[in-house]
């Protein structure tokens, strides 16, 4: 395993040509947290239709040099929706289908990633801040965020879906 440093983590939004790394991402992040097996073609279909839809929201890949210098690799990323605020008259924006590979867990790498989007969003001047969710046993990634200054709050999630919906 190559050591990279912070410096040569690099971000960009993703493309089409993202598709199976963010699909990638996904089955591993449901397996880690849920043991889910998610469906490839779901996933794919999904994470391609949010690439072509800007309108849903977008993904952010952090990527490092590959290995004895061969290409770029993608070693983390997040997937940013949004949800209209009438209260504030802006826009929050959500976190979510956050994973770093786990050779590059606790480097800094969702730091990055977090600080890209809130870069991004003072620049977009609509936002009015940052949600997401997290598993209650999480305790690793809460912490993260705790640090990067978000607060727990007070609501709890509910959901219901649709017939024919996995869960």
């Amino acid at each position: 395993m190559t050591e990279h440093s912070e410096q040569e983590i690099s971000l960009r939004l993703a493309g089409e040509g993202d598709v199976d790394a963010l699909v990638g991402f996904n089955r591993a992040m449901a397996r880690e947290t849920e043991a889910k097996e998610l469906s490839v073609d779901v996933l794919t279909a999904g994470v391609g239709a949010l690439i072509r839809n800007p309108s849903y929201g977008f993904y952010v890949v952090a990527e490092a040099p590959g290995a004895s210098g061969a290409e770029d690799e993608i070693v983390g990323s997040l997937l940013i929706t949004y949800e209209w605020s009438d209260w504030r008259n802006a826009l929050f924006w959500w976190i979510q289908s956050v994973y770093v590979r786990e050779d590059f867990r606790r480097r800094g790498v969702y730091r990055r990633l977090y600080a890209f989007v809130k870069e991004r969003a003072a620049a977009e001047g609509n936002v009015c801040g940052f949600r997401l969710y997290v598993e209650k046993q999480n305790l690793v990634a809460q912490q993260t965020y705790q640090r990067l200054g978000m607060a727990e709050t007070y609501y709890k999630m509910f959901e219901e879906l649709s017939e024919g919906s996995d869960d």
